[in-house]
């Protein structure tokens, strides 16, 4: 039985139907990437509606995969997948000039993993929407044992799903393209994925959007700088992260080992892990909202068809979700300040096969959620309110001429030609908005810059 751990894929779009059924066991890590640009987006107050009146509707991919969506007049839970593929949404390859930005190898490299998993949660009263972090390694039931595959990572659905159908429609194609081949298997794998995460959480998933891993890059360099804040100065070889502690303005290469770091290379004892970075999507996701409301980015036309012409061959979404509805109701995430968790795990462990699992307590996770998305009335108290204790003092921020300097790619090595330059100065959110984040396990409530590990 196949079983590798991140289940990748060749170029599916080119090799369908001569696929073999060899696997690349290259594992990289930059899938991260793709799904925060999706809900960085979706903050940014009115961004749908903008695109559907500069022809982005006719330029994003529209899925099968999920129909019947409940309206935005209603309660909606919307997954954002972000996938680890070196592929655009039509299976074609990027630009070189993306891969060498990205340093995360070349179109061979990568697999259709959802290594981003966010449900976005928003109430149809108006009030606090809810994102809720996924982690990817989360030991579950896969949705229709793919392959005879019962249990697995939460992340691997999507791509043994994908996996079964192509080998299916290419033995048997029926008439069709390799093209329609090749969605067809992608709408398998998003199939599985959505009800992977509906029999996991115990919720029905109304919409999904999902993006590839270019996505990110592009809206980082059309938005850059970007104003991030760490708890303690980090280095991390893999992913190219050199970052001072306190406030820092970063530019796109940067921003990208910012939410791909799990690690601490440089021996000063910082402990972080898989659920850090996840803290760290969050944090950037809260950064970017609060920048873009601040400096109006959406209400300049030629900022947001700059964006959306970058991303509009790396997006999906169903098609039921109706993109003016989104962009009216954006206002209320930015406004009300978003809430963020990180699903908890009970503890690090091995699955049968040997792979490095999140071990989970389902129903506990279960009733987590229900607790989230349908709160229970606080009971009324005659006690006087007390004031709350004063949240940690962020660290101090960093010189504006060196914040983040030293950065490098993915691969370890200085940042060169072809990679981002430093960004311009730009205006910084005010102090006040800098709020200590605690750690992943800790709610996370947005507005402002959250300093993080």
């Amino acid at each position: 039985m196949r079983r590798p751990e991140d289940a990748p894929f060749r170029n599916l779009y080119q090799k369908s139907l001569a696929y073999d059924r060899r696997w690349v066991y290259r594992r990289r890590r930059a899938a991260v990437l793709a799904g925060v640009v999706t809900v960085a987006l979706v903050l940014g107050a009115g961004v749908w509606a903008a695109a559907t009146y500069f022809g982005f509707e006719n330029g994003i991919r529209r899925s099968d995969a999920l129909t019947g969506g409940k309206g935005l007049d209603q309660d909606v839970n919307i997954l954002l997948m972000g996938l680890d593929s070196r592929l655009d949404e039509n299976g074609k390859p990027l630009s070189q000039e993306e891969y060498d930005a990205l340093h995360s190898g070349s179109s061979d490299d990568g697999g259709y993993n959802s290594n981003v998993l966010m449900v976005l949660h928003v109430p149809k009263d108006g009030s606090r929407a809810t994102i809720i972090s996924v982690p990817r390694d989360d030991y579950v039931d896969l949705a229709g044992a793919p392959d005879g595959i019962q249990q697995g990572k939460v992340k691997q659905a999507y791509g043994y799903a994908m996996d079964q159908a192509m080998h299916t429609l290419a033995a048997n194609p029926g008439g069709k393209s390799q093209d329609e081949i090749y969605q067809a298997a992608r709408d398998a794998g998003r199939k599985a994925e959505i009800a992977t995460v509906e029999n996991f959480l115990g919720i029905k998933i109304d919409h999904f959007a999902e993006v590839t891993m270019a996505a990110f890059l592009s809206v980082a360099k059309a938005v850059a700088p970007i104003t991030v804040c760490l708890q303690e100065a980090t280095q991390d070889s893999y992913s190219g992260a050199d970052f001072k502690a306190g406030v820092q303005q970063i530019n796109a290469q940067q921003a990208v080992a910012f939410v791909r770091q799990r690690r601490d290379t440089s021996g000063s004892g910082v402990a972080l892990s898989d659920l850090d970075r996840s803290r760290r999507q969050q944090a950037f996701i809260s950064s970017l909202a609060t920048q873009l409301k601040q400096r109006g980015t959406f209400t300049d036309l030629g900022k947001v068809t700059g964006i959306l012409d970058a991303l509009k061959d790396k997006i999906a979404v169903d098609q039921g979700l109706n993109l003016i509805d989104f962009g009216l109701k954006a206002k209320q995430l930015t406004e009300n300040k978003t809430k963020f968790v990180t699903l908890p795990i009970v503890q690090f462990g091995t699955s049968d096969t040997g792979e490095s699992v999140n071990i989970v307590d389902k129903q506990a996770i279960r009733a987590q959620v229900e607790d989230l998305l349908n709160p229970k009335p606080a009971p009324a108290s005659s006690a006087p309110a007390q004031a709350a204790p004063a949240a940690p003092a962020a660290p101090a921020p960093a010189s504006s001429s060196d914040a983040g300097s030293g950065a490098q790619g993915s691969d370890g090595q200085a940042a060169g030609p072809g990679q981002a330059p430093p960004a311009a100065a730009a205006p910084s959110p005010s102090p006040s908005s800098t709020f200590n984040a605690g750690d992943w396990s800790d709610a996370l409530v947005g507005g402002g810059v959250p300093c993080v590990k």
